[in-house]
C-alpha cells in the first residue's frame, strides 16, 4: 500500500508548494520548534558550497532544495547530480535550477545508476524516512562513494515524543519511518565507513561519514 507521503511526492500540485512551504515548516518540526535544525541546515549549505572539483550525488533531491548550494563552489569537472523517483519533483527541479553544472535523473535509490567508487559526496537529506526499505539505500550510497568520499544524511531519529499515545500510529499512517538512535550508525559501521559523526536535533539527526582510503 502506498503511504500518504509517497502519494504526495508524486503529485504535481504538491511539488509546487513543497520547496517553499511544506518542507521548511516540516524540517523546523524536527527540532520541535527550536532553531537547531535550521541553524545546522544553514551550516550544511555553506559547507556544500565550498570550492572544489568534486561530483555530488543528491538522492531523493525533490525540487532541488540543495542543488544550487552544492553546485555553487564546484570547479574543474565538478558536477551536481540530483536523483529522484518522482517525475513532478524532477520537473520542478529542472524548471527552477539551471546552472550548467546541475543535472537531474530519475532513478530508484535502491539501485543507483552510478558506477562504483565514482562519487565524492553522496547525500540524502530529509528523505530517507520516506523511502520504503531504506537500509539497503545506505549500501548503495557506500558503493558509489570514492575512497575518501563523504556521506551526508539528514533524517528522523527516535525521541521521547515518538512514545506519546497515538504518535506511532500517526507516523505509520503518514509513511514516515523513525530510526533508532544507533540504527543507521551500526549499518554504516558494517559497511566499513569511518569517522562517523551524528548530531541529534530534537527528532532529527545529521550523520556524516567517510569511506576509507586504501592503506
Amino acid at each position: 500500500m502506498t503511504s500518504l507521503a509517497q502519494r504526495l511526492m508524486g503529485n504535481a500540485a504538491f511539488s509546487q508548494i513543497y520547496e517553499h512551504l511544506w518542507r521548511p515548516v516540516f524540517t523546523r518540526g524536527f527540532s520541535l520548534g527550536g532553531p537547531e535544525t535550521q541553524d545546522y541546515d544553514r551550516a550544511l549549505r555553506a559547507y556544500l558550497a565550498r570550492p572544489g572539483d568534486r561530483t555530488v550525488l543528491d538522492i531523493a533531491c525533490g525540487p532541488g532544495n540543495y542543488s544550487e548550494d552544492a553546485a555553487a563552489g564546484l570547479t574543474g569537472d565538478g558536477r551536481y547530480i540530483g536523483l529522484d523517483y518522482s517525475m513532478p519533483m524532477l520537473a520542478q527541479a529542472q524548471s527552477r535550477h539551471r546552472l550548467p553544472r546541475i543535472s537531474y535523473v530519475r532513478g530508484d535509490a535502491h539501485f543507483l545508476p552510478v558506477a562504483d567508487n565514482s562519487i565524492d559526496t553522496v547525500m540524502c537529506l530529509a528523505a530517507l524516512y520516506l523511502i520504503p526499505n531504506p537500509l539497503p539505500v545506505l549500501d548503495e550510497m557506500a558503493r558509489v562513494l570514492k575512497p575518501g568520499g563523504e556521506l551526508i544524511i539528514f533524517t528522523s531519529v527516535e525521541a521521547s515524543i515518538a512514545a506519546l499515545p497515538g504518535a506511532r500510529t500517526a507516523i505509520g499512517w503518514s509513511g514516515l519511518r523513525i530510526f533508532g538512535k544507533r540504527e543507521l550508525l551500526v549499518q554504516l559501521q558494517s559497511l566499513g565507513l569511518e569517522h562517523i559523526e551524528q548530531t541529534i536535533t530534537g527528532v532529527g539527526q545529521y550523520i556524516h561519514a567517510r569511506k576509507p582510503k586504501p592503506q
